[in-house]
């Protein structure tokens, strides 16, 4: 499938100058991505964003910088329905597996199987948001191959030039 259209991240404000990195969720893994392998989290809304940010929790939380980007990526993979699902034959239960306690047990997580078996086939894919109190229409973009053209389009929306250039802002 092709995405077209906007796309949101609350950054750390430290982080902020590497709005299209990656290379912390490489550090870490996540969900949809092994240790090693960069990868960019964007969700489909301003609220979506938010809520993958803080986890959840919409009362105390930390300073974010929330980014907008512009997405225009050619071979995606829609994970959102039962029936695009069961096409890439992965199932809703491994997507939403707690990746991050297997981490903390020393297991792989049964959710980096999404990346093994669809990495190479698309630059990415469209997911149901796990986060917290998610309502179920917010959905999420993770990217494994994404540039500042297209055919797999992630570009930062930042036409006054706010966002700082390097980290010497964060002294």
């Amino acid at each position: 499938m092709r995405y077209q259209g906007s796309a949101y991240r609350g950054h750390t404000p430290k982080w902020a100058f590497a709005p299209t990195s990656g290379a912390g969720a490489a550090v870490h893994g996540g969900r949809f991505n092994p240790q090693g392998v960069p990868a960019l989290y964007l969700a489909t809304t301003p609220e979506g964003a938010f809520r993958e940010a803080t986890r959840g929790f919409a009362y105390k939380f930390d300073p974010l910088t929330l980014v907008a980007y512009e997405v225009d990526c050619h071979d995606m993979i829609d994970l959102t329905s039962d029936e695009a699902r069961a096409r890439a034959g992965i199932a809703l239960v491994t997507m939403a597996s707690a990746w991050f306690f297997d981490l903390s047990e020393a297991r792989r997580p049964a959710s980096w199987t999404v990346y093994d078996r669809l990495h190479q086939s698309a630059a990415g894919i469209l997911v149901p948001s796990f986060a917290v109190n998610a309502r179920p229409e917010m959905t999420n973009l993770v990217f494994w191959d994404w540039a500042e053209t297209p055919p797999h389009q992630v570009r930062v929306f930042d036409p006054q030039g706010r966002l700082p250039k390097d980290q010497q802002s964060w002294r």
